[in-house]
Protein backbone atom coordinates (compact mmCIF):
# COMPACT_ATOMS: atom_id res chain seq x y z
CA UNK A 1 0.00 0.00 0.00
CA UNK A 2 1.08 3.40 -1.15
CA UNK A 3 2.26 5.75 2.18
CA UNK A 4 2.70 9.56 1.64
CA UNK A 5 4.92 11.75 4.26
CA UNK A 6 4.81 15.09 3.84
CA UNK A 7 7.33 17.46 5.50
CA UNK A 8 9.27 21.39 5.34
CA UNK A 9 6.22 22.88 6.50
CA UNK A 10 6.68 25.03 9.68
CA UNK A 11 6.61 29.04 10.38
CA UNK A 12 7.28 31.55 7.94
CA UNK A 13 7.46 34.95 7.41
CA UNK A 14 5.12 36.96 5.07
CA UNK A 15 7.33 36.97 2.11
CA UNK A 16 9.34 34.15 2.67
CA UNK A 17 9.51 31.17 0.51
CA UNK A 18 9.30 27.42 1.70
CA UNK A 19 9.36 24.25 -0.18
CA UNK A 20 7.26 21.05 0.88
CA UNK A 21 7.97 17.71 0.63
CA UNK A 22 6.02 14.48 -0.50
CA UNK A 23 7.69 11.33 -0.20
CA UNK A 24 6.08 8.09 -1.22
CA UNK A 25 6.63 4.87 -0.37
CA UNK A 26 4.88 1.06 -0.69
CA UNK A 27 4.67 1.80 -4.81
CA UNK A 28 6.54 3.58 -7.37
CA UNK A 29 4.64 6.66 -8.06
CA UNK A 30 5.94 6.72 -11.91
CA UNK A 31 2.29 6.54 -13.79
CA UNK A 32 0.83 8.08 -10.81
CA UNK A 33 -0.59 12.22 -10.65
CA UNK A 34 0.53 13.39 -7.53
CA UNK A 35 -1.73 16.60 -6.26
CA UNK A 36 -0.87 19.27 -3.09
CA UNK A 37 -3.95 20.40 -1.08
CA UNK A 38 -4.74 22.70 1.41
CA UNK A 39 -6.88 23.44 4.70
CA UNK A 40 -7.00 26.50 6.19
CA UNK A 41 -7.91 26.79 9.49
CA UNK A 42 -12.31 27.35 9.63
CA UNK A 43 -11.98 26.32 5.60
CA UNK A 44 -12.98 22.87 3.94
CA UNK A 45 -9.81 21.66 1.77
CA UNK A 46 -8.72 22.98 -1.41
CA UNK A 47 -6.33 22.32 -3.97
CA UNK A 48 -2.86 23.66 -4.72
CA UNK A 49 -1.34 22.14 -7.54
CA UNK A 50 -1.25 18.41 -9.71
CA UNK A 51 1.42 17.00 -11.67
CA UNK A 52 1.75 14.67 -14.15
CA UNK A 53 3.22 11.07 -14.24
CA UNK A 54 5.77 12.66 -17.12
CA UNK A 55 5.42 16.08 -15.69
CA UNK A 56 3.95 17.04 -19.15
CA UNK A 57 0.87 18.68 -16.86
CA UNK A 58 1.10 21.14 -14.37
CA UNK A 59 -1.76 22.47 -12.92
CA UNK A 60 -2.81 25.30 -10.44
CA UNK A 61 -4.84 27.29 -8.63
CA UNK A 62 -5.72 30.81 -9.71
CA UNK A 63 -5.04 31.54 -5.96
CA UNK A 64 -1.72 30.45 -6.22
CA UNK A 65 -0.63 30.79 -9.90
CA UNK A 66 2.63 32.25 -10.68
CA UNK A 67 3.58 32.05 -6.65
CA UNK A 68 3.64 28.26 -6.44
CA UNK A 69 5.80 26.13 -8.56
CA UNK A 70 5.12 22.07 -8.43
CA UNK A 71 8.01 19.58 -9.43
CA UNK A 72 8.67 15.74 -8.79
CA UNK A 73 11.56 13.48 -8.93
CA UNK A 74 10.53 9.77 -9.27
CA UNK A 75 14.10 8.49 -8.77
CA UNK A 76 13.45 10.22 -5.35
CA UNK A 77 9.38 8.60 -5.38
CA UNK A 78 8.96 12.44 -4.19
CA UNK A 79 7.09 15.52 -5.28
CA UNK A 80 7.76 19.06 -3.95
CA UNK A 81 5.71 22.36 -3.64
CA UNK A 82 7.87 25.59 -3.74
CA UNK A 83 6.15 28.39 -2.16
CA UNK A 84 7.51 31.82 -3.25
CA UNK A 85 6.68 35.08 -1.74
CA UNK A 86 4.39 33.39 1.13
CA UNK A 87 0.91 35.64 1.82
CA UNK A 88 -0.90 35.25 4.93
CA UNK A 89 -3.90 33.34 3.23
CA UNK A 90 -1.20 30.86 2.64
CA UNK A 91 -1.38 29.43 5.67
CA UNK A 92 -2.80 25.98 6.38
CA UNK A 93 -2.32 22.63 6.52
CA UNK A 94 -0.95 21.12 2.93
CA UNK A 95 -1.75 17.43 1.62
CA UNK A 96 -0.57 15.90 -0.61
CA UNK A 97 -2.56 12.85 -2.69
CA UNK A 98 -1.79 10.57 -5.45
CA UNK A 99 -4.20 8.71 -7.91
CA UNK A 100 -3.04 6.58 -10.94
CA UNK A 101 -3.30 8.80 -14.04
CA UNK A 102 -2.99 11.94 -15.07
CA UNK A 103 -4.16 15.72 -14.01
CA UNK A 104 -7.27 15.79 -15.78
CA UNK A 105 -9.91 16.97 -13.47
CA UNK A 106 -7.99 17.08 -10.54
CA UNK A 107 -10.25 19.02 -8.37
CA UNK A 108 -13.18 16.93 -8.80
CA UNK A 109 -11.71 13.19 -8.72
CA UNK A 110 -11.26 11.05 -6.12
CA UNK A 111 -7.89 11.09 -5.10
CA UNK A 112 -6.73 7.49 -3.90
CA UNK A 113 -4.02 7.66 -1.02
CA UNK A 114 -3.48 10.86 1.18
CA UNK A 115 -0.73 11.86 3.71
CA UNK A 116 -1.67 12.93 7.27
CA UNK A 117 -0.53 16.49 6.45
CA UNK A 118 2.04 19.19 7.09
CA UNK A 119 1.29 22.48 8.91
CA UNK A 120 2.27 25.93 7.55
CA UNK A 121 2.18 29.02 9.75
CA UNK A 122 2.86 32.52 8.47
CA UNK A 123 3.72 35.37 10.85
CA UNK A 124 6.20 38.20 11.00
Amino acid sequence: QTQLVESGGGLVQPGGSLRLSCAASGSSLDYNAIAWFRQAPGKEREGVSCISPGETQKNYADSVRGRVTISRDNAKNTAYLQWNSLKVEAPGVYYCATRFGGCRNWLGVEWTYWGQGTQVVVSS
